[in-house]
């Protein structure tokens, strides 16, 4: 199986080299997008493979992972529709049916999340953007820091010092149970 990197660089002289990517990859960025804006998720995803099709040569192996190129491709698409639309990104959200496996597991981890959830989505809106869109690249959508350096377009040094700092001022700003829970995430 080739990998994602070649065949992308091929897809710029071998279109049909383009889609085995959106096999492999719809799913993921399709929930970057849903948790950023469920309300045109669709319309962004198809809006993404457009552009990303047509970008495809620019594509730089040495520059970083394909993934972390269609990471890229999908903020640039989500940043050009907040600009369109003037109006605030939506909160991330994570689909009722995320967890899989033991029921019982499924309601301890919500009732943690649930006296978590309020004082995590505070000191996450106090975070700088770049750090917050980092973290989440990392923690939601399991991007390497490298991958999310590539998509956010900043050194791979850059991206693990904010993310770093990011996950030290989430760590420092909680207290009590939500301390207690993430401790082991974010130590």
């Amino acid at each position: 199986m080739d990998s994602d990197e070649d065949l992308l660089t091929r897809a710029a002289r071998e279109p049909t080299a383009f889609e085995p990517l959106v096999a492999r990859h719809s799913a993921a960025l399709h929930s970057y997008l849903v948790r950023r804006a469920p309300e045109v998720a669709d319309d962004l995803l198809s809006e993404l493979w457009l552009q990303a099709y047509a970008h495809r040569g620019n594509y730089d192996a040495a520059r970083g992972s394909a993934k972390g190129w269609l990471f890229g491709v999908a903020r640039n698409v989500l940043a050009r529709h907040r600009q369109s639309t003037a109006r605030a990104a939506d909160r991330p959200q994570v689909p009722a049916d995320a967890v899989v496996g033991d029921p019982w597991q499924a309601v301890d981890l919500r009732l943690d999340a649930a006296a978590v959830g309020p004082q995590l989505r505070s000191r996450l809106a106090e975070l700088p953007e770049a750090e917050r869109e980092l973290l989440l690249l990392v923690v939601w959508e399991q991007l390497t820091p490298a991958e999310a350096a590539a998509a956010l377009g900043i050194p791979a040094g850059t991206a693990r010092s904010r993310l770093h700092r990011a996950r030290a001022r989430l760590r420092d700003g909680l207290s009590g149970p939500a301390r207690t829970t993430l401790t082991g995430d974010f130590a």
